[in-house]
């Protein structure tokens, strides 16, 4: 019999109980070393579940900050990082189809709104001819002879001559062209209050026009997003839809005040 000391308590064992422990403590270093060996493989194995629930379930806390600078309808403002979502949309490559919408739109204002009296205000006309679509200003030398009359010389491409007045009727620009030969007269219109407002309508219609472009891309980019459902949780998906809703906004906001200056400078 052994005699096992545990604090000022002996105890006594038989035989078969020392053999046991002995048994344990033979085994002890290689439970040891098992766990040693073990633990890294658990910790590597956690950091994947973690990595993967982070994506699943967490990644809306990171996706987005509230701005302190404005509002959007009553709620806080979002700014996702788009690297944290490029896997589902490139958000910078919306952002950027919406703002060349805009710049479309600023080009159509400089070209169909203009009230100043110079060749530049033809730019726009496109002449439909027997070979196809051309800019008015590849068929004819355009002048200014006076402040109240153009000049456009069709001597280069005189079988366009008539294409070329058809166009002119039609722009929208209150135009009377005469036709001599292959000079085209092109009196300039007052400017008169009923001209200046038909601008002002015109500018309303390309606003809307270029508004309902945007809503395409809105609801383009959302329908992508859309298709990451079965893999992406439903908080980040609506995250990304209110960034995208968010962007539409901003385009559309600026859009209106595009509107607003250029409705202010026809009508003064």
């Amino acid at each position: 019999m052994q005699t096992l000391l545990m604090g000022d308590n002996p105890m006594c064992l038989t035989e078969p109980s020392a053999m046991a422990l002995k048994c344990v403590g033979r085994l002890s270093p290689a439970l040891l070393h098992l766990r040693s060996t073990a633990a890294p493989c658990v910790w590597r194995t956690a950091l994947v579940v973690s990595q993967q629930e982070h994506h699943r379930t967490l990644l809306s806390r990171h996706l987005a900050t509230k701005s302190s600078k404005g509002k959007t309808k009553g709620q806080a403002r979002v700014n996702i990082n788009t690297a944290l979502v490029e896997d589902i949309i490139n958000l910078k490559d919306v952002e950027q189809d919406m703002k060349n919408v805009i710049d479309s739109l600023k080009e159509d204002f400089n070209k169909n709104l203009s009230i100043r009296t110079s060749p530049s205000a033809f730019d726009h006309i496109i002449v439909k001819t027997k070979d196809g679509k051309f800019p008015l200003s590849h068929l004819g030398q355009i002048t200014l002879k006076s402040p109240r009359l153009f000049v456009i010389n069709m001597a280069s491409f005189p079988e366009s001559t008539d294409a070329v007045v058809n166009a002119l009727r039609q722009s929208q620009m209150n135009l009377n062209p005469e036709l001599d030969g292959t000079l085209i007269r092109v009196p300039v219109p007052p400017v008169t209050r009923e001209h200046r407002e038909n601008l002002t309508k015109l500018a309303k219609q390309l606003t809307n026009k270029a508004k309902d472009s945007v809503r395409k891309i809105r609801s383009g980019a959302v329908q992508d997003v859309k298709k990451f459902k079965a893999t992406v949780s439903e908080d980040t998906i609506k995250l990304i839809e209110k960034q995208i809703q968010q962007m539409t906004d901003d385009v559309s906001a600026e859009m209106d005040k595009q509107l607003a200056s250029k409705t202010k400078e026809l009508l003064e």
